[in-house]
């Protein structure tokens, strides 16, 4: 069996509660370094996970002879950058979502992989998690006929730090490193979903306004879009709404029924027909991770495929262009 050697290039809070945990629960994978350009966070990761190596550079950690393969977990801008370096070190990336910060930058990365034959990962583990694969799997079952529309609703409240005016704005808000506000950060899982459930969306157009004046970033977007199937879909996001409007929904109009679900909140599927409302619960793995990363390790040992690669990945980034006004 094939080894893969994992060093990470950021070490933040998704790798601590969604991700890192997971690359070492895989047969043959291992976390070989880490980096940041902390030197403190660095070492501390590393010494309290048991970790050999930690790095403040990302071209050392590249480089590293014991590494064969390299995790992103980067704010969005410099996505491109490190999984180019990688890429062209005959190394396989697994980026956090969104690919990159533009449709532009996706495109590069692509172009990057295909010229070396070397894959680029991207964490949409949505995919792979039970809930949605449930979702999925009453879609094509045609419980509830053909499907006519589907609409995104998600509206919560602004947090605690969108206030903050003194120290700097977490970097989800400044668009040159994130590419957008929450939409930029939020949307991505949604929109992956929907088009890995009903195909890719081809036509998109959107309104963004920043209505509550707490940050630069817009702060409210809605948006229509076409599937290369045909069937419309709307979005709605608001980041600084009141506490009553709070929601998360996709909701699925077909002809004998609906289906709605929640993508952050995993609240029980409700399927709705002539027979009536059931409501499925579905668990997910205590790491949301684990599904994809076991199998982009699969991948990489030879014996096993995982779809969420890159390509597949950059139409999420050209809706949300299209939507911003981007493209």
């Amino acid at each position: 069996m094939k080894l893969i050697s994992w060093g990470f290039i950021g070490c933040g809070e998704v790798t601590e509660k969604k991700s890192g945990p997971a690359f070492n629960m895989v047969e043959g994978s291992h976390v070989e370094a880490v980096m940041s350009r902390n030197a403190d966070k660095a070492r501390t990761y590393a010494q309290e996970r048991g970790i050999k190596k930690w790095y403040t550079d990302a071209g050392q950690l590249i480089d590293d002879p014991d590494i064969n393969a390299i995790y992103i977990a980067t704010p969005p801008s410099s996505h491109a950058t490190f999984a180019i370096m990688a890429m062209k070190a005959g190394k396989p990336v697994y980026v956090e979502k969104p690919l990159a910060a533009s449709y532009d930058d996706c495109a590069r990365i692509n172009r990057v992989s295909e010229e070396t034959g070397v894959p680029c990962f991207v964490a949409y583990y949505r995919r792979y998690l039970p809930y949605f694969q449930k979702v999925k799997e009453i879609v094509d079952s045609g419980v509830i006929g053909r499907c006519l529309n589907v609409q995104i609703r998600f509206s919560v409240p602004p947090r605690e730090l969108d206030h903050n005016t003194v120290k700097e704005l977490p970097w989800r808000l400044q668009p040159d490193i994130s590419g957008g506000g929450y939409f930029y950060d939020l949307a991505p899982h949604q929109l992956d979903i929907i088009q890995e459930i009903f195909g890719v969306i081809t036509h998109a157009h959107g309104y963004k306004a920043n209505r509550a004046g707490l940050y630069s970033a817009e702060d409210t977007v809605s948006a229509s879009f076409r599937f290369e199937n045909g069937m419309p879909g709307s979005g709605s996001w608001c980041f600084v709404a009141h506490q009553s409007s709070r929601e998360d929904r996709i909701t699925v109009v077909g002809q004998q029924g609906t289906l709605s679900f929640s993508v952050y909140n995993y609240d029980p599927i409700e399927l709705t027909t002539s027979e009536g409302t059931t409501r499925i619960s579905i668990e997910n793995p205590p790491y949301v991770q684990l599904p994809i990363i076991k199998a982009v390790i699969e991948d990489l040992q030879g014996f096993g495929l995982c779809r969420c690669k890159s390509v597949s990945a950059t139409p999420v980034n050209w809706v949300m262009d299209r939507i911003l006004g981007k493209l």
